[in-house]
């Protein structure tokens, strides 16, 4: 059943922390599977009265609140859901008790059929995995798109659903958890400082990007970035053989635009030629591809000033892509939750693309103590504001970029309500 490549799980009990989505559906395939399952969540209120209905149907018990040590008592099994640290879970185990700590990813895929396509990264993670499903399809084949996109690979597992192709999106968080994931293709895309307030450093974080492909055999491949080439080759982390790429002029697309998204259409193009894609099959899956919003999307143009949403970069050298792309005067929106990196490097870049840049939010200090006298620079306690203050430095033909740099939670539930905020914003300014 459901294409299953390992035994069920009678007489094993096992816990699920975090009652996100994926951790919803961990839960429930583990019932499936046989297993005396607990679903641990800290929110009192986290679980909507449908899914309470089936997991009780499905013999799920449920325990919220704060996590204690009774709670992981008599466990064989662990599942952990994304960006809730395996540290925190083993400083709260019974003394002498040991079971599996395993990502939710890792649980699904032991029981999903089909190949796996996974890609990994800091930056561009869900335009590459959208896109790779996207030529497969094109090429005809039956895709799932997933993982950390999107649906939980345990969700597809549990539908029954048959695919040729899982094209999985897949987090620092999912692949340090993970104990046999086995890509059959494994793309990194890139790397840079992100998520430091999860890692302990960023030795561990690359060491969790790099877990991906530590299952991966001689017969499967390894599409790496050819400007972390003299970094990889110190870690002897595959045995997958290894694809080397960067941007090339290979492909065009006026939706996906920059010389970052030109090395992400080439590592496509090498991830699916292991599925029978071909170049043709790649420009022709271009010519109907929709990128995902919040990732320099244009939105429209007022005062003669294009403006941009590009909610989605998070992280410093997401900026850094995002400037680079712009030949016009930039002016930059940033701030918020900043997660580390080096702002100070893109002090030349600031100052050959940006005409002005207003702060909003959160990490007003940060960002000033590495810009201040560099670039013509403001601060307002809003985006709104900062919208219309730098409406007053704009002149026709300028850009309008949000792209942070940060996460969004000092003032947002996520980067797309952040986006969604700046969009609205637009339609309210004068013409």
């Amino acid at each position: 059943m459901f294409g299953r490549k390992a035994g069920n799980l009678k007489n094993v009990t096992a816990a699920v922390v975090g009652a996100g989505r994926s951790g919803r559906a961990a839960a429930l395939l583990l019932a499936d599977l046989g297993a005396r399952v607990r679903l641990l969540e800290r929110s009192e209120d986290g679980l909507d009265k449908t899914y309470v209905h089936d997991a009780q149907s499905a013999g799920v018990e449920l325990r919220l609140g704060a996590h204690k040590t009774e709670d992981f008592a008599g466990l064989q099994l662990i599942v952990m859901s994304p960006g809730i640290p395996v540290r925190t879970v083993k400083a709260l185990l019974p003394v002498g008790e040991n079971p599996e700590i395993i990502s939710e990813l890792e649980l699904a895929s032991r029981y999903a059929g089909g190949h796996i396509l996974a890609v990994t990264g800091t930056n561009g993670k869900t335009t590459v995995t959208g896109l790779a499903a996207h030529v497969l399809q094109n090429a005809g084949l039956n895709v799932f798109l997933g993982g950390n996109i999107g649906v939980p690979l345990s969700e597809h597992v549990l539908s029954g659903r048959e695919v040729d192709v899982l094209a999985l999106e897949v987090s620092s968080f999912q692949a340090q958890a993970c104990t046999s994931f086995h890509p059959e293709v494994g793309v990194l895309l890139n790397f840079s400082p992100d998520h430091q307030d999860y890692h302990a450093d960023m030795e561990e974080y690359l060491r969790a990007k790099l877990n991906m492909f530590a299952f991966m055999t001689t017969d499967d491949l390894a599409v790496l970035p050819v400007e972390m080439r003299d970094t990889l080759e110190e870690y002897h982390f595959t045995k997958a053989r290894i694809k080397w790429f960067e941007s090339t002029d290979r492909f065009e697309c006026e939706r996906l635009p920059g010389t970052h998204n030109q090395a992400n259409m080439e590592a496509v193009f090498q991830a699916t030629k292991r599925f029978g894609s071909t170049e043709r099959c790649m420009r022709e899956a271009l010519e109907s591809f929709e990128p995902y919003p919040h990732r320099l999307e244009r939105i429209g143009t007022k005062a003669g000033v294009l403006f941009v949403d590009d909610s989605k970069a998070t992280t410093v050298e997401a900026l850094r892509a995002a400037l680079e792309t712009f030949e016009s005067p930039v002016l930059l929106l940033a701030g918020g939750v900043y997660k580390g990196g080096d702002l100070e490097a893109l002090v030349p870049l600031l100052r050959r693309k940006a005409r002005a840049v207003c702060l909003f939010g959160d990490s007003r200090e940060v960002f000033e103590k590495a810009w201040a006298g560099h670039v013509s620079l403001a601060w307002e306690a809003t985006l709104d504001n900062a919208m219309r203050r730098l409406m007053t430095w704009a002149e026709e033909g300028d850009v309008m970029l949000l792209s942070p740099a940060t996460a969004s939670f000092d003032q947002y539930v996520n980067y797309k309500e952040r986006g969604k905020h700046f969009q609205r914003v637009f339609e309210e300014l004068d013409s």
